[in-house]
């Protein structure tokens, strides 16, 4: 007769525990579990975008940029231009070789231009800017001067416009009416 130690002998299996049918988890738990978690992030991201404005790019003031740039040199700033423009970004930078002001817009129709004003030589500054493949693609002319349009970085176009001891870029991935609108804004 065996006698009972609690301790497994080889050779017996323990009986593997089955789950009843309605014990385990069936396609249509997983789905009403996901959509129990979908629902509040839909909301969220609906509220975020629609109250909040998600989309919208974030706005700064560039008076101080501006203020600080006067000091160096004389700024071209933008004036009336509607509220579709915004400005992105705003600063000022001393550097060796001279100073440069970069205003960043948001467009109309989203599309990103940068106003650059620098006291860095003409031929440091456009290369760095435009890009070294720029080309000298034909002129525009406005109240502030004679700009030079060149083609820079792949669908980048670039206005220019060097004065004694200035020079002046907007550079964009949009088409040239819209700088020249920018530049016809500078005063």
């Amino acid at each position: 007769m065996p006698i009972a130690t609690g301790v497994p002998v080889a050779g017996d299996a323990p009986a593997s525990p089955r789950l009843a049918k309605r014990e385990g988890r069936s396609p249509r738990d997983m789905a009403l579990s996901l959509l129990v978690l979908m629902v509040p992030i839909v909301l969220l991201l609906a509220f975020y975008r629609v109250v909040l404005g998600g989309d919208e790019p974030l706005t700064v003031d560039p008076a101080s940029s501006l203020q600080l740039a006067s000091k160096e040199f004389t700024v071209l700033a933008p004036t009336g231009l509607n509220s579709d423009w915004r400005v992105t970004a705003a600063t000022f930078k001393r550097e060796t070789g001279g100073a440069t002001l970069r205003i960043g817009y948001v467009g109309p129709g989203d599309d990103p231009v940068q106003l650059v004003e620098s006291t860095v030589p003409a031929d440091t500054l456009v290369p760095a800017e435009v890009g070294k493949e720029g080309k000298r693609t034909g002129a525009y002319r406005a109240e502030t001067g004679t700009w030079l349009v060149y083609s820079g970085r792949p669908e980048e176009t670039a206005l220019i416009l060097t004065e004694a001891g200035r020079t002046v870029l907007i550079i964009g991935k949009t088409d040239q009416s819209t700088l020249e609108k920018v530049a016809s804004s500078l005063k």
